[in-house]
C-alpha cells in the first residue's frame, strides 16, 4: 500500500509539475485557447467512450449542464488564462500563482457564511506547502531583478479565483 501512495505522488508531482512547463513549450506554436481546448476536447470524448464502453449511463441533460458550467470556469477560465498568460510570464511563476489556490480555498471557506474556520494545523499547511512551491520555483527568479507583464499576471489570478468559483460550484450543486 505505501508503495502505491508514494507512485500516486510521484506521478502527481511529474504531471502537475510539468503542466506548466508544457503549456509554455505548446503557446509557442499555437493560439493558448486552441491547444488548451483540443487537450480537452480530446481527453473528454477518450474519458466520455471509456465510461460508456464500461457500462456507464450516458449522462442526463442536468449532467451536461454542471459539466458545461464548471468546464466554462475551470477550462475556459483557468486552463485557458493559465495558456494565454504563459505567452508573457515564466512557466515557474505561473505555476508559483496557481499554487496559492488552495490557500485561497482556505480563505474563501472561511469568509463564506457558516464557513469552515481553519485550524492551526490547516494553515500550517498552507503555508508549508506555498513555500515548498516558492523553492521549487527558485527564489533566483524573483532576484534576477525581472519585471512582470502584470497583465499576465492579473489573467493567472483570475484564472485562480475561476478555479475556485468552479469548486464552490461543486458544492452549491450535490
Amino acid at each position: 500500500m505505501k508503495a502505491k501512495v508514494w507512485a500516486a505522488l510521484l506521478a502527481v508531482y511529474l504531471v502537475w509539475g510539468s503542466t506548466y512547463l508544457m503549456i509554455r513549450f505548446v503557446v509557442e506554436t499555437l493560439p493558448p485557447f486552441l491547444s488548451g481546448g483540443l487537450r480537452f476536447v480530446v481527453s473528454g470524448v477518450i474519458l466520455l467512450a471509456w465510461r460508456c464502453l464500461a457500462g456507464d449511463a450516458v449522462p442526463t441533460l442536468r449532467q451536461w449542464r454542471s459539466a458545461a458550467v464548471v468546464g466554462t470556469l475551470l477550462l475556459l477560465g483557468g486552463n485557458g488564462l493559465v495558456c494565454w498568460a504563459e505567452q508573457t510570464v515564466p512557466s515557474g511563476i505561473a505555476a508559483l500563482i496557481i499554487g496559492a489556490v488552495p490557500m485561497f480555498l482556505v480563505i474563501a471557506d472561511a469568509l463564506r457564511p457558516n464557513g469552515v474556520r481553519p485550524t492551526l494545523r490547516v494553515l500550517a499547511g498552507s503555508v508549508i506547502g506555498f513555500m515548498g512551491i516558492y523553492l521549487l520555483v527558485g527564489p533566483s527568479v524573483f532576484s534576477d531583478g525581472m519585471s512582470l507583464n502584470m497583465p499576465g499576471v492579473a489573467a493567472l489570478l483570475l484564472a485562480s479565483l475561476l478555479v475556485i468559483d468552479q469548486s464552490m460550484w461543486q458544492c452549491f450543486e450535490s
